[in-house]
């Protein structure tokens, strides 16, 4: 009898397995067995998310040093860009369209560059969050780790950079005549829940780019059709009122979540921007906001977990 014969004939007189029929899942529980990459549960995904804090901030920071690490002027563009903006929309708004007439140069021009300050953070935030999976395939792929602690530390490095640049903002309030009083303490609270919108939105945009990469190129049209729809450089409720627009507009329009966390900024910082300017029950839309995004964003990212580096 040849070897190859001999072989054949073990294997066939070899006894059936306990295992033969198994379905695949009751297999693989069987035996204590789970699929590469699975999902964790949404507990264990938040305990793996703060067990990484440190690399999150890390990488925030280490972003941040390289954003402009080519130019020659390096870390001075994270105040020059907003400023420029600020000062291209104060020539255009304020001086051609004569917006700064409604309520006076030493106010407008403090209202101008926090409603610009304070938008950037939000815009920046969704242009970081819809690249962050896309653009770190490379990590996302050689190593194992939560991916929502990547859109995350986007949202943490544009934090830092509006902290950086609300140095100079103070500076140009004091310059008009807008000094520090008790209201300034309300930009911790409005930081603190604009931070968890801008987070739970880098998630949703995160996820979304992740399968869409054209996003990142439709993004900025979106997120200028928003400033203008926010009061950035003018007063919202005035314009509109001027325009004879429906009460309802002004409600939703003055709901939206960049003019809620514009005007709680702007109520805190200038003086004569009283509560007659905010919409009604804004510090329960800003939480609310906070709370949506916030929980719902990473709810959402969660769910694509298995999916973020594959195909």
């Amino acid at each position: 009898m040849s070897e190859t014969t001999h072989d054949s004939a073990v294997a066939l007189s070899a006894p059936p397995s306990p295992d033969d029929g198994l379905p695949a899942a009751e297999l693989a529980k069987k035996y204590g067995l789970a699929v590469s990459g699975a999902r964790p549960g949404l507990g264990e995904y938040a305990r793996q998310l703060w067990d990484r804090r440190h690399f999150i901030v890390a990488f925030s920071r280490a972003k941040l040093t390289a954003q402009y690490s080519k130019a020659k002027l390096g870390q001075v563009w994270q105040v020059a860009t907003p400023l420029l903006n600020a000062l291209v929309y104060f020539f255009i708004f304020g001086v051609l369209m004569g917006a700064h007439g409604d309520m006076g140069t030493d106010t407008y021009i403090p209202f101008l560059v926090t409603g610009v300050f304070v938008f950037t953070f939000t815009q920046t935030s969704a242009m970081a969050g819809v690249r962050s999976i896309a653009g770190n395939l490379g990590l996302v792929r050689a190593l194992h780790f939560p991916r929502a602690a990547l859109p995350i530390s986007f949202a943490l490095q544009q934090l830092q950079q509006l902290l950086f640049s609300m140095s100079v903002l103070f500076l140009i309030l004091i310059g008009f005549g807008h000094f520090p009083k008790p209201s300034w303490a309300l930009i911790i609270p409005t930081l603190v829940l604009q931070f968890v919108f801008n987070t739970g939105l880098a998630l949703v945009m995160a996820r979304a780019g992740s399968k869409t990469p054209d996003l990142a190129q439709l993004l900025p049209f979106i997120t200028r059709t928003w400033m203008y729809a926010s009061g950035v450089m003018y007063s919202m409720t005035t314009q509109l009122e001027k325009a004879h627009a429906p009460a309802w507009v002004i409600d939703v329009l003055g709901a939206n979540p960049a003019a809620v966390y514009i005007d709680l900024m702007r109520f805190a910082l200038i003086d004569g921007y009283g509560a007659d300017k905010l919409p009604p029950h804004v510090w329960a839309l800003a939480l609310g906001w906070a709370l949506l995004l916030g929980l719902g964003g990473f709810v959402y990212f969660w769910k694509a977990e298995e999916q973020y580096g594959r195909g």
